[in-house]
């Protein structure tokens, strides 16, 4: 453990990052809510309920997320479901609402309005763009570059 980490009794080191306020355990807990998160996307999930199972009050729960993964909880689920809903579009089998339903979403609006904020234009103009087969690119990186960011206004 770094010298700074050992000085600051709220602050755990992991790898090169410090995160102040999360205790090693809570970011194990916070690690397996945001691994069923990443399986269970298509579910309707209950923030309150991934809240007991990181055994923390739901204000804790997305405080401690939003520190330890840089977004808050429902963000990042909402961004797992955009990233399926992209690759679905991108097979053109399927209608916006179809992937809408698909990936998880209740209401078509708040889906589109949401993909639109993320990947910068409509579930309809995506699914209608051209999509190359990817190059020769490791899966990893791909998945790094075609993650939807949230664009500054």
């Amino acid at each position: 453990m770094g010298k700074a980490a050992r000085d600051d009794p709220g602050s755990v080191s992991v790898g090169c990052a410090k995160l102040v306020g999360v205790s090693l355990e809570d970011l194990r807990r916070l690690r397996r809510v945001r691994d069923r998160m990443d399986r269970e996307y298509a579910e309707p999930l209950d923030m309150s309920e991934l809240a007991r199972g990181a055994l923390m009050s739901p204000g804790h729960f997305q405080r401690s997320f939003r520190k330890a993964f840089g977004e808050t909880p429902y963000s990042y689920l909402m961004t797992r479901r955009i990233e399926r809903a992209k690759a679905l579009l991108r097979q053109g089998d399927l209608t916006v609402t179809e992937v809408c339903l698909a990936v998880g979403c209740t209401s078509l609006g708040s889906f589109s309005s949401r993909f639109t904020e993320l990947v910068g234009r409509t579930p309809s103009a995506y699914r209608a763009a051209s999509h190359e087969p990817a190059a020769v690119i490791p899966s990893c990186v791909a998945r790094t570059f075609t993650r939807p960011r949230r664009r500054p206004y």
